[in-house]
Protein backbone atom coordinates (compact mmCIF):
# COMPACT_ATOMS: atom_id res chain seq x y z
CA UNK A 1 0.00 0.00 0.00
CA UNK A 2 0.82 3.62 -0.33
CA UNK A 3 -1.29 5.68 -1.93
CA UNK A 4 -0.53 6.84 -5.64
CA UNK A 5 0.24 9.66 -7.88
CA UNK A 6 -0.88 10.10 -11.18
CA UNK A 7 0.87 13.45 -12.65
CA UNK A 8 3.99 14.51 -13.21
CA UNK A 9 3.83 17.76 -10.10
CA UNK A 10 2.65 15.11 -7.23
CA UNK A 11 5.10 12.50 -8.75
CA UNK A 12 7.55 14.62 -8.37
CA UNK A 13 6.08 16.32 -4.79
CA UNK A 14 6.12 12.06 -3.84
CA UNK A 15 9.80 11.64 -5.07
CA UNK A 16 11.36 14.13 -3.12
CA UNK A 17 8.82 13.54 0.32
CA UNK A 18 8.13 9.63 -0.22
CA UNK A 19 10.88 8.38 -2.00
CA UNK A 20 10.91 4.83 -0.71
CA UNK A 21 7.41 4.60 -2.35
CA UNK A 22 9.20 5.63 -5.27
CA UNK A 23 12.34 3.77 -5.77
CA UNK A 24 13.60 0.71 -3.97
CA UNK A 25 17.29 2.35 -3.10
CA UNK A 26 16.96 3.23 -0.18
CA UNK A 27 14.48 0.12 1.45
CA UNK A 28 16.13 -1.87 4.41
CA UNK A 29 18.18 -4.89 3.69
CA UNK A 30 15.68 -6.59 6.06
CA UNK A 31 12.30 -6.18 7.66
CA UNK A 32 10.43 -8.30 9.93
CA UNK A 33 7.20 -10.07 9.00
CA UNK A 34 4.11 -8.76 11.26
CA UNK A 35 0.19 -10.22 11.25
CA UNK A 36 -0.26 -12.34 8.54
CA UNK A 37 3.28 -12.01 7.35
CA UNK A 38 4.72 -13.19 10.87
CA UNK A 39 5.97 -16.54 11.42
CA UNK A 40 5.11 -16.68 15.05
CA UNK A 41 2.07 -18.56 15.82
CA UNK A 42 0.60 -16.54 18.72
CA UNK A 43 0.55 -13.56 16.06
CA UNK A 44 -0.08 -15.60 12.99
CA UNK A 45 -2.07 -19.05 14.18
CA UNK A 46 -3.06 -20.48 10.91
CA UNK A 47 -0.36 -19.00 8.36
CA UNK A 48 2.77 -18.96 10.77
CA UNK A 49 4.75 -21.67 8.71
CA UNK A 50 3.63 -20.61 5.31
CA UNK A 51 6.21 -19.59 2.79
CA UNK A 52 5.87 -15.99 2.07
CA UNK A 53 6.80 -13.04 -0.31
CA UNK A 54 6.91 -9.58 0.75
CA UNK A 55 6.50 -7.19 -2.42
CA UNK A 56 6.82 -3.98 -1.57
CA UNK A 57 5.25 -1.02 -3.49
CA UNK A 58 7.44 1.28 -5.47
CA UNK A 59 5.05 1.87 -8.62
CA UNK A 60 3.12 4.46 -7.10
CA UNK A 61 0.30 3.04 -9.86
CA UNK A 62 -2.53 0.94 -7.98
CA UNK A 63 -0.10 -1.80 -9.00
CA UNK A 64 -1.39 -1.34 -12.82
CA UNK A 65 1.45 0.55 -14.99
CA UNK A 66 2.71 -1.22 -17.75
CA UNK A 67 4.98 1.82 -18.97
CA UNK A 68 8.53 2.11 -19.18
CA UNK A 69 10.72 5.58 -18.61
CA UNK A 70 11.00 7.14 -21.75
CA UNK A 71 11.80 11.14 -22.75
CA UNK A 72 8.56 11.78 -22.73
CA UNK A 73 7.33 9.87 -19.50
CA UNK A 74 10.16 10.91 -16.61
CA UNK A 75 8.97 8.11 -14.09
CA UNK A 76 8.47 4.36 -15.22
CA UNK A 77 5.01 2.76 -14.06
CA UNK A 78 5.26 -0.76 -13.83
CA UNK A 79 3.35 -2.32 -11.44
CA UNK A 80 1.69 -5.07 -13.02
CA UNK A 81 4.53 -6.40 -14.82
CA UNK A 82 6.66 -6.69 -11.49
CA UNK A 83 3.95 -8.84 -9.97
CA UNK A 84 4.56 -10.80 -13.58
CA UNK A 85 7.96 -11.18 -12.82
CA UNK A 86 7.87 -11.92 -8.92
CA UNK A 87 5.49 -15.05 -9.91
CA UNK A 88 7.76 -16.00 -12.71
CA UNK A 89 11.20 -16.04 -10.60
CA UNK A 90 9.07 -17.87 -8.03
CA UNK A 91 8.40 -20.75 -9.58
CA UNK A 92 11.99 -21.71 -10.56
CA UNK A 93 12.00 -21.34 -6.35
CA UNK A 94 9.90 -23.85 -5.37
CA UNK A 95 6.01 -22.34 -5.73
CA UNK A 96 5.51 -24.36 -9.37
CA UNK A 97 4.62 -27.33 -6.56
CA UNK A 98 2.31 -24.89 -4.31
CA UNK A 99 -1.18 -25.80 -4.06
CA UNK A 100 -2.06 -22.43 -3.32
CA UNK A 101 -0.97 -19.30 -4.13
CA UNK A 102 -2.46 -16.55 -2.06
CA UNK A 103 -2.35 -12.96 -3.56
CA UNK A 104 -2.62 -10.49 -0.56
CA UNK A 105 -2.33 -6.67 -0.39
CA UNK A 106 -3.42 -4.08 1.31
CA UNK A 107 -4.83 0.03 0.55
CA UNK A 108 -3.39 0.52 -2.64
CA UNK A 109 -2.20 -3.43 -2.90
CA UNK A 110 -5.43 -4.29 -1.56
CA UNK A 111 -7.17 -2.40 -5.15
CA UNK A 112 -3.95 -4.08 -6.53
CA UNK A 113 -4.75 -7.63 -5.67
CA UNK A 114 -8.27 -6.94 -7.19
CA UNK A 115 -6.29 -5.71 -10.37
CA UNK A 116 -4.11 -9.29 -10.57
CA UNK A 117 -5.80 -11.75 -8.83
CA UNK A 118 -7.05 -13.61 -12.48
CA UNK A 119 -3.93 -12.27 -14.47
CA UNK A 120 -1.60 -14.18 -11.94
CA UNK A 121 -4.32 -17.45 -12.57
CA UNK A 122 -3.98 -17.21 -16.42
CA UNK A 123 0.19 -16.49 -15.89
CA UNK A 124 0.28 -19.26 -13.88
CA UNK A 125 -2.26 -22.07 -16.43
CA UNK A 126 0.03 -20.78 -19.16
CA UNK A 127 2.88 -21.57 -17.91
CA UNK A 128 1.64 -25.12 -17.22
CA UNK A 129 0.55 -24.87 -13.69
CA UNK A 130 -2.88 -25.64 -13.89
CA UNK A 131 -3.32 -27.14 -10.41
CA UNK A 132 -2.41 -24.01 -8.54
CA UNK A 133 -5.11 -22.47 -6.78
CA UNK A 134 -5.12 -18.55 -6.88
CA UNK A 135 -6.72 -16.56 -4.56
CA UNK A 136 -6.85 -13.10 -3.29
CA UNK A 137 -7.30 -11.32 -0.26
CA UNK A 138 -8.10 -7.45 -0.42
CA UNK A 139 -7.55 -5.37 2.64
CA UNK A 140 -8.69 -2.29 2.75
CA UNK A 141 -8.79 -1.57 -1.26
CA UNK A 142 -12.34 -1.61 -1.43
CA UNK A 143 -13.27 2.03 -2.11
CA UNK A 144 -16.10 3.58 -3.29
CA UNK A 145 -16.73 6.10 -6.20
CA UNK A 146 -19.00 7.78 -4.24
CA UNK A 147 -20.10 11.48 -3.88
CA UNK A 148 -17.23 13.95 -1.64
CA UNK A 149 -18.37 15.47 1.28
CA UNK A 150 -17.26 18.70 0.17
CA UNK A 151 -16.18 19.01 -3.82
CA UNK A 152 -12.81 19.85 -4.15
CA UNK A 153 -10.78 20.58 -7.28
CA UNK A 154 -8.03 17.92 -7.94
CA UNK A 155 -5.04 19.34 -7.27
CA UNK A 156 -3.51 16.39 -5.33
CA UNK A 157 -3.66 13.28 -4.37
CA UNK A 158 -5.77 13.68 -1.17
CA UNK A 159 -8.03 16.29 -2.21
CA UNK A 160 -8.79 14.95 -5.66
CA UNK A 161 -11.79 12.77 -5.96
CA UNK A 162 -10.84 8.81 -6.37
CA UNK A 163 -12.93 8.62 -9.63
CA UNK A 164 -10.83 11.59 -11.04
CA UNK A 165 -7.54 10.44 -9.63
CA UNK A 166 -8.00 7.33 -11.11
CA UNK A 167 -8.66 8.24 -14.66
CA UNK A 168 -5.79 10.39 -15.26
CA UNK A 169 -3.97 7.86 -13.25
CA UNK A 170 -4.81 5.08 -15.91
CA UNK A 171 -3.13 7.01 -19.03
CA UNK A 172 -0.35 8.54 -16.84
CA UNK A 173 0.51 5.10 -15.95
CA UNK A 174 -0.71 3.19 -18.89
CA UNK A 175 -2.79 1.25 -16.77
CA UNK A 176 -4.05 -2.51 -17.47
CA UNK A 177 -7.84 -3.90 -16.38
CA UNK A 178 -8.65 -6.97 -16.18
CA UNK A 179 -10.17 -8.04 -19.53
CA UNK A 180 -13.53 -9.18 -18.56
CA UNK A 181 -14.11 -6.09 -16.13
CA UNK A 182 -12.82 -4.27 -19.21
CA UNK A 183 -15.24 -5.47 -21.39
CA UNK A 184 -17.75 -4.30 -18.89
CA UNK A 185 -17.34 -0.89 -19.48
CA UNK A 186 -16.85 1.44 -22.86
CA UNK A 187 -13.32 2.59 -24.06
CA UNK A 188 -12.09 5.16 -21.66
CA UNK A 189 -14.31 4.12 -19.02
CA UNK A 190 -12.02 1.21 -17.33
CA UNK A 191 -11.15 3.31 -14.22
CA UNK A 192 -14.18 1.63 -13.05
CA UNK A 193 -12.34 -1.61 -12.52
CA UNK A 194 -10.25 -0.01 -10.46
CA UNK A 195 -13.09 0.15 -7.82
CA UNK A 196 -14.11 -3.13 -5.66
CA UNK A 197 -17.91 -3.59 -6.34
CA UNK A 198 -17.99 -3.37 -10.27
CA UNK A 199 -15.03 -5.55 -10.75
CA UNK A 200 -15.81 -7.96 -8.14
CA UNK A 201 -18.37 -10.05 -10.16
CA UNK A 202 -16.15 -10.01 -13.17
CA UNK A 203 -13.67 -12.17 -11.27
CA UNK A 204 -13.22 -15.70 -11.80
CA UNK A 205 -10.99 -16.60 -8.34
CA UNK A 206 -12.21 -16.47 -4.69
CA UNK A 207 -11.39 -13.31 -2.89
CA UNK A 208 -11.97 -12.75 0.74
CA UNK A 209 -12.59 -8.82 1.21
CA UNK A 210 -11.63 -7.20 4.22
CA UNK A 211 -13.10 -3.54 4.73
CA UNK A 212 -13.18 -1.44 7.78
CA UNK A 213 -17.03 -0.12 7.32
CA UNK A 214 -15.67 3.75 8.15
CA UNK A 215 -12.23 3.59 5.77
CA UNK A 216 -9.63 6.81 7.14
CA UNK A 217 -8.30 6.96 3.72
CA UNK A 218 -11.77 6.61 2.30
CA UNK A 219 -12.58 9.59 4.46
CA UNK A 220 -9.81 11.78 3.55
CA UNK A 221 -10.64 11.50 -0.18
CA UNK A 222 -13.68 12.00 0.49
CA UNK A 223 -12.91 15.51 2.59
CA UNK A 224 -14.22 14.07 5.88
CA UNK A 225 -11.12 15.65 8.12
CA UNK A 226 -11.43 14.40 11.93
CA UNK A 227 -9.44 17.18 13.60
CA UNK A 228 -9.71 18.29 16.96
CA UNK A 229 -12.74 20.04 15.85
CA UNK A 230 -16.33 18.30 16.85
CA UNK A 231 -17.95 16.96 13.95
CA UNK A 232 -20.59 18.87 12.53
CA UNK A 233 -24.42 17.34 11.99
CA UNK A 234 -23.77 17.08 8.09
CA UNK A 235 -20.63 15.04 8.74
CA UNK A 236 -22.04 12.67 11.21
CA UNK A 237 -24.68 11.95 8.65
CA UNK A 238 -22.20 11.27 5.77
CA UNK A 239 -19.72 9.00 7.91
CA UNK A 240 -23.26 6.90 9.15
CA UNK A 241 -24.13 6.98 5.74
CA UNK A 242 -20.83 5.71 4.39
CA UNK A 243 -21.13 2.93 6.27
CA UNK A 244 -24.56 2.09 4.96
CA UNK A 245 -23.13 1.93 1.30
CA UNK A 246 -20.36 0.51 1.68
CA UNK A 247 -22.59 -2.78 3.61
CA UNK A 248 -24.36 -2.50 0.82
CA UNK A 249 -21.68 -3.33 -1.34
CA UNK A 250 -20.44 -6.56 0.25
CA UNK A 251 -23.87 -7.82 0.81
CA UNK A 252 -23.09 -10.44 -2.48
CA UNK A 253 -19.78 -10.99 -1.24
CA UNK A 254 -19.34 -14.35 -0.16
CA UNK A 255 -16.17 -14.03 1.81
CA UNK A 256 -15.66 -10.67 4.23
CA UNK A 257 -14.86 -8.89 6.95
CA UNK A 258 -16.14 -6.09 7.47
CA UNK A 259 -16.03 -4.14 11.24
CA UNK A 260 -17.36 -0.72 11.82
CA UNK A 261 -14.16 0.84 13.22
CA UNK A 262 -12.49 3.81 11.90
CA UNK A 263 -9.38 2.65 10.90
CA UNK A 264 -7.08 1.61 7.98
CA UNK A 265 -5.36 -1.41 6.88
CA UNK A 266 -4.71 -4.32 8.89
CA UNK A 267 -3.42 -7.65 7.83
CA UNK A 268 0.32 -6.68 8.55
CA UNK A 269 -0.68 -5.44 11.98
CA UNK A 270 0.21 -7.61 14.86
CA UNK A 271 -3.37 -6.85 16.44
CA UNK A 272 -5.31 -8.47 13.65
CA UNK A 273 -6.16 -11.25 15.84
CA UNK A 274 -7.96 -8.91 18.29
CA UNK A 275 -10.36 -7.73 16.35
CA UNK A 276 -13.84 -9.38 15.57
CA UNK A 277 -17.23 -9.38 13.93
CA UNK A 278 -19.85 -11.18 15.69
CA UNK A 279 -17.63 -13.02 17.43
CA UNK A 280 -15.02 -14.42 15.04
CA UNK A 281 -11.78 -12.89 14.63
CA UNK A 282 -10.42 -12.15 11.27
CA UNK A 283 -7.41 -14.91 11.10
CA UNK A 284 -10.52 -17.69 12.28
CA UNK A 285 -12.47 -16.24 8.97
CA UNK A 286 -9.72 -16.88 6.95
CA UNK A 287 -8.95 -19.65 8.15
CA UNK A 288 -12.70 -20.74 7.60
CA UNK A 289 -12.66 -19.92 3.92
CA UNK A 290 -9.36 -21.68 3.40
CA UNK A 291 -11.19 -24.70 4.08
CA UNK A 292 -14.50 -24.25 3.18
CA UNK A 293 -12.33 -23.68 -0.30
CA UNK A 294 -10.79 -27.08 0.25
CA UNK A 295 -13.98 -28.65 1.16
CA UNK A 296 -16.15 -27.63 -1.82
CA UNK A 297 -13.16 -28.42 -4.14
CA UNK A 298 -14.21 -32.35 -2.68
CA UNK A 299 -18.39 -31.78 -2.97
CA UNK A 300 -19.65 -28.59 -3.54
CA UNK A 301 -20.88 -29.00 0.57
CA UNK A 302 -22.72 -26.53 2.21
CA UNK A 303 -20.62 -23.87 4.24
CA UNK A 304 -19.24 -25.87 7.32
CA UNK A 305 -20.97 -25.16 10.40
CA UNK A 306 -19.96 -22.56 13.36
CA UNK A 307 -17.24 -21.64 10.50
CA UNK A 308 -18.31 -18.18 9.40
CA UNK A 309 -17.26 -16.39 6.32
CA UNK A 310 -19.35 -13.30 5.61
CA UNK A 311 -18.73 -11.16 8.59
CA UNK A 312 -20.18 -7.44 8.60
CA UNK A 313 -20.86 -5.83 11.64
CA UNK A 314 -24.50 -3.96 11.28
CA UNK A 315 -24.36 -1.25 13.93
CA UNK A 316 -24.22 2.03 12.02
CA UNK A 317 -21.63 4.38 13.59
CA UNK A 318 -17.85 4.14 13.99
CA UNK A 319 -16.27 2.33 16.76
CA UNK A 320 -19.60 0.47 18.07
CA UNK A 321 -18.03 -2.68 17.82
CA UNK A 322 -15.80 -2.87 21.46
CA UNK A 323 -13.37 -4.65 19.54
CA UNK A 324 -12.02 -2.13 17.22
CA UNK A 325 -8.76 -0.76 17.48
CA UNK A 326 -7.61 2.15 19.87
CA UNK A 327 -8.82 5.68 18.75
CA UNK A 328 -6.13 8.43 19.15
CA UNK A 329 -6.88 12.18 19.19
CA UNK A 330 -5.03 13.53 15.92
CA UNK A 331 -3.51 16.03 17.74
CA UNK A 332 -2.69 14.91 21.50
CA UNK A 333 -2.10 11.27 20.09
CA UNK A 334 -3.78 10.22 23.38
CA UNK A 335 -5.64 7.30 23.56
CA UNK A 336 -9.95 7.79 23.62
CA UNK A 337 -12.41 5.81 24.43
CA UNK A 338 -15.90 4.76 22.53
CA UNK A 339 -17.98 7.52 24.40
CA UNK A 340 -14.90 10.37 24.39
CA UNK A 341 -14.40 9.58 20.52
CA UNK A 342 -18.15 9.63 19.78
CA UNK A 343 -18.48 13.46 22.20
CA UNK A 344 -15.51 14.26 19.88
CA UNK A 345 -17.38 13.23 16.69
CA UNK A 346 -20.15 15.56 17.98
CA UNK A 347 -22.49 12.97 18.83
CA UNK A 348 -25.15 14.20 20.78
CA UNK A 349 -25.73 11.15 23.91
CA UNK A 350 -29.03 13.22 24.75
CA UNK A 351 -30.58 14.01 21.63
CA UNK A 352 -29.57 10.07 20.23
CA UNK A 353 -31.18 8.64 24.07
CA UNK A 354 -34.47 11.07 23.13
CA UNK A 355 -34.56 9.30 19.84
CA UNK A 356 -34.11 5.79 20.61
CA UNK A 357 -36.70 6.28 23.86
CA UNK A 358 -33.27 5.37 26.44
CA UNK A 359 -31.97 6.91 29.42
CA UNK A 360 -28.90 9.07 28.41
CA UNK A 361 -26.60 6.40 30.73
CA UNK A 362 -28.67 3.77 29.65
CA UNK A 363 -27.61 4.45 25.76
CA UNK A 364 -24.13 5.38 27.19
CA UNK A 365 -23.41 1.97 28.84
CA UNK A 366 -24.61 0.14 25.61
CA UNK A 367 -21.99 2.13 23.65
CA UNK A 368 -19.20 0.97 26.13
CA UNK A 369 -20.13 -2.45 25.70
CA UNK A 370 -20.66 -2.24 21.97
CA UNK A 371 -24.08 -3.31 22.29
Amino acid sequence: GGWYCFNRENCDTRYDTMRRLMSSREWPATRVGTGILSSQPEENPHWWNANMVFIPYCSSDVWSGASSKSEKNEYAFMGALIIQEVIKELVGKGLGTAKVLLLAGSSAGGTGVLLNVDRVAEQLEEMGYQGIQVRGLADSGWFLDNKQYRRTDCIDTITCAPTEAIRRGIRYWNGIVPERCKLQFKEGEEWNCFFGYKIYPTLRCPVFVVQWLFDEAQLTVDNVHLTGQPVQEGQWLYIQNLGRELRNTLKDVTASFAPACLSHEIITRNHWTDIQVKGTSLPRALHCWDRSLHESNKNGKAPLKGCPIHLIDSCPWPHCNPSCPTIRDQFTGQEMNVIQFLMHMGFDVQKMAQQQGLEPSKLLGMLSSGN
